[in-house]
């Protein structure tokens, strides 16, 4: 037993009467109870004691872990990073565009619009809020549904955008996901073959290509289909 752990259980025994040292079979044994019990180890006083200390142990021990565990941690920096999918393509933008994941809602279209990216306004609780399309502004093709799409539900993400959030309808939400940071940071470029407006890197994650958007970029572009 050795520092930081030797340490607790040394200072918790300070803390008990070791009468087992004093006037027991290891002092002056003129502790009355050992004509009954033979050696301290049996007396129900030495028991309780070593107990306690070994409660205390293993509570350092778990300090130790748990100390360590959340060391361990530290060091994996990650990213909260959105994951959504348009047509057969899946997407990732850092969560602090996002101010919530809707359920799907009417789009109310507008009359002389100029932006094609602009699909219209839809009611979120009792708001009207500027309806975006991503396919368009990020130059996609809306793609075929998967195989599994009868259980699939489309969903509208609301961003921040600079004049106030826009809802932005998706095909599938994958979740909110903390990537590590070094796998963010060390993308790939897109193929040259692909159209990669607003896109800052790919990554390969969860058995899928995942292409990041570039949030800044991104977000002008919103701004200027509102304008």
């Amino acid at each position: 037993m050795t520092g930081v752990h030797s340490e607790l259980v040394s200072n918790d025994a300070q803390a008990i009467d070791d009468c087992w040292n004093r006037i027991g079979i290891h002092g002056d044994r003129s502790c009355p109870l050992l004509v009954e019990h033979i050696h301290c180890r049996n007396c129900s006083v030495y028991s309780a004691a070593a107990t306690r200390l070994l409660d205390r142990y293993a509570l350092a021990q778990e300090e130790r872990v748990s100390i360590h565990s959340e060391e361990l941690a530290s060091d994996i920096k990650t990213r909260s990073i959105v994951v959504f999918r348009l047509g057969e393509e899946w997407l990732g933008l850092p969560t602090r565009c996002l101010v919530e994941v809707s359920p799907v809602q009417t789009i109310h279209s507008l009359p002389h619009q100029r932006s094609r990216a602009l699909l219209g306004v839809a009611n979120v609780r009792g708001a009207l809020v500027a309806c975006l399309s991503f396919v368009e502004l990020l130059g996609l093709d809306s793609g075929s549904a998967p195989a599994n799409a009868s259980r699939i539900m489309p969903r509208m993400l609301i961003v921040a955008a600079e004049g106030g959030p826009v809802v932005v309808p998706v095909d599938e939400v994958d979740g909110i996901h903390a990537i590590e940071t070094r796998l963010l940071d060390g993308a790939s470029a897109p193929a040259q073959n692909t159209n990669a407006r607003f896109t800052r890197g790919v990554v390969q994650w969860k058995d899928r290509s995942l292409r990041l958007l570039d949030e800044e970029q991104l977000l002008s572009a919103v701004n200027r289909s509102l304008t």
